[in-house]
């Protein structure tokens, strides 16, 4: 084989590489015009308020069973690996402090927002993709209907406003599991349980779990509308467009937690 055959075989990793990587890059640029898009139609009227409103409803009160669920098991589930972790270094007293670092820091942003983008991403994906394989979103510019107003920018701000609160009630209801299972099961006692869960309960600590729901909103609504509102292919793109939708939510979740807690924390 001469060296003239052998290159090609040599360059084809990095040229596909080179492919997946502007790929990558032209989906970002996509994206990122598509939410600049959004947003500076959004602040111009005509405005929806009902649309908004109808979007809380959806987004955060109908999230509100099973991000509670999800939360309370956490909470309880942590206070016992945390307390089978401690007695193996006689720490168990640890477990209020623990509890409390794990659950405002990290878990509560992070599985809320986990949850509700596996409800709400593929929801407002399979809608989109619907209204967009069956032509719907070309009768609302036809009807001089802005979709980018009507329908995503609605979505938009009700994601980054319902995230925050949501997290607020799951971080109360994933402190009161751990509580209820370190009192009833684990023999604390309520009020020492109670002052050092109050003692290491910081107020900076509760702005930057606000502020992780509130990034992690943009981008669950983002995903979804940008997924759905680009489906094509009939029913088979509107699938692939609700899957995309959840796994780029997913991964921009964990990706944008890290980013925070490192500048924040780091």
């Amino acid at each position: 084989m001469t060296a003239s055959s052998t290159s090609p075989l040599i360059g084809r990793p990095f040229a596909d590489i080179g492919r997946l990587t502007l790929a990558i890059l032209a989906t970002i640029g996509r994206i990122t015009i598509f939410a600049g898009r959004t947003i500076g139609r959004a602040l111009r009227p005509p405005y929806y308020p009902g649309r908004f409103f109808q979007q809380l409803r959806e987004i955060g009160w109908y999230s509100l069973p099973v991000v509670g669920l999800t939360a309370s098991f956490t909470g309880a589930a942590l206070a016992q690996q945390i307390y089978i972790g401690g007695s193996r270094f006689n720490a168990q007293q640890t477990v209020p402090a623990i509890v409390v670092f794990g659950i405002i820091r990290e878990l509560g942003p992070v599985l809320v927002g986990l949850m509700v983008a596996g409800r709400v991403s593929s929801a407002m994906a399979a809608e989109l993709g619907t209204m967009r394989v069956t032509e719907q979103l070309d009768a609302m510019a036809t009807l001089r209907t802005d979709p980018y107003r009507y329908l995503i920018a609605p979505r938009l701000f009700a994601a980054v406003i319902a995230l925050p609160i949501m997290v607020l009630i799951a971080n109360s209801i994933g402190l009161f599991g751990g509580y209820l299972l370190a009192v009833e099961k684990l023999g604390f006692n309520p009020t020492h349980y109670l002052v050092t869960t109050r003692q290491f309960l910081r107020s900076d600590d509760l702005v930057m779990s606000v502020v992780k729901a509130a990034v992690f909103g943009f981008f669950i609504a983002l995903m979804g509308c940008y997924h759905g509102f680009e489906a094509d292919g009939g029913a088979a793109g509107v699938g692939r467009a609700t899957t995309n939708a959840v796994v780029s939510a997913f991964v921009l979740i964990l990706l944008s937690d890290l980013l925070i807690t490192v500048l924040a924390f780091g």
